[in-house]
Formats: C-alpha cells, sequence, structure tokens
C-alpha cells in the first residue's frame, strides 16, 4: 500500500468513525432537537457526491467512507423528518 492510499484510508477511517457517536445519540434517543434539517439535507446530497467521486475515480477508502457516512446521515435525515 502506498503512502497516499494509507493517507486517504485514515482519513477515511477518522472522519466516518467521528460521525458515528452523533448517529448512536440520535439513533438511541429519537431526539432531533438539536439536528438542522437544512444542514443535514445539504450534507447527505455532499457526501452522496463524495461517493459519486469515489466512484468514478475508484478509491475505495473514498467510496467505502462515504457509503458508511451516507447511511447514517440519511437514517438521521429520515429521522429527523419523522419526529421534528
Amino acid at each position: 500500500m502506498q503512502l497516499i492510499d494509507i493517507i486517504g484510508t485514515l482519513a477515511a477511517i477518522l472522519t466516518t468513525a467521528s460521525f458515528v457517536p452523533q448517529a448512536w445519540h440520535t439513533f438511541r434517543t429519537r431526539d432531533v432537537r438539536g439536528i438542522s434539517l437544512g444542514m443535514y439535507s445539504v450534507f447527505t446530497v455532499g457526501v452522496a457526491c463524495w461517493l459519486v467521486y469515489g466512484l468514478l475515480l475508484s478509491a475505495w477508502p473514498i467510496v467505502i467512507a462515504n457509503c458508511i457516512t451516507l447511511a447514517l446521515a440519511a437514517t438521521i435525515l429520515a429521522m429527523k423528518l419523522r419526529y421534528r
């Protein structure tokens, strides 16, 4: 594995992992009062764009990280719409 791949993989792991505590808290409590609908909408579309970008480049650290983050963000966005 080249250094650039190691850096990309580490970045993907850290940024995805940093999102997990918020997602876990939201799943557990169903408390979405502190979540901005506008921010999560834009964030979810942005993550989807990163996923497409990673697919077009065949950059698997980007693809895998954004698949996971997109699933979490879309679920939180759906909860925000349902429980608001």
